[in-house]
C-alpha cells in the first residue's frame, strides 16, 4: 500500500471532523469525530445558571407588563399631539400634492 504515504487529511467545513482521503481513490480512509468540549463541567453550575435564568425572566416580564401599562399614556400623549397640530394648520389650505405635483 504505497499509497498510504500519500494520504491528505482535512477538517470538514461542517462537524470539524478531521478526514484522511486518498487521492488516488478519492475516497475517505479514515474519519475522526471533532471532540466538542463540555458546556457545562458540573450540575451545581448547572442547577445555578437555571435559576438564576427564573429571577432574569421575571425582571423581564415586569418591564414587558409596566411598558404596557404606560403604553396607553405615551399613545394618548402622541394623538393630542398630533392632533393639536392637525387643529393648528390652515384648514382652507388643501394638504399638498403627492411628489410636489402642481
Amino acid at each position: 500500500m504505497a499509497g498510504q504515504d500519500f494520504l491528505m487529511e482535512i477538517a470538514c467545513p461542517c462537524c470539524q471532523a478531521k478526514l484522511k482521503i486518498d487521492p488516488e481513490t478519492q475516497s475517505v480512509i479514515t474519519f475522526e469525530e471533532h471532540s466538542k468540549p463540555r458546556a457545562i463541567s458540573d450540575i451545581e453550575a448547572a442547577a445555578k445558571a437555571l435559576k438564576g435564568e427564573g429571577a432574569r425572566r421575571e425582571e423581564l416580564f415586569q418591564r414587558s407588563v409596566e411598558a404596557h401599562r404606560n403604553s396607553a399614556d405615551v399613545l394618548s400623549k402622541k394623538f393630542d399631539e398630533l392632533l393639536k397640530k392637525a387643529q393648528s394648520d390652515d384648514p382652507d389650505k388643501p394638504p399638498p400634492k403627492p411628489l410636489g405635483l402642481d
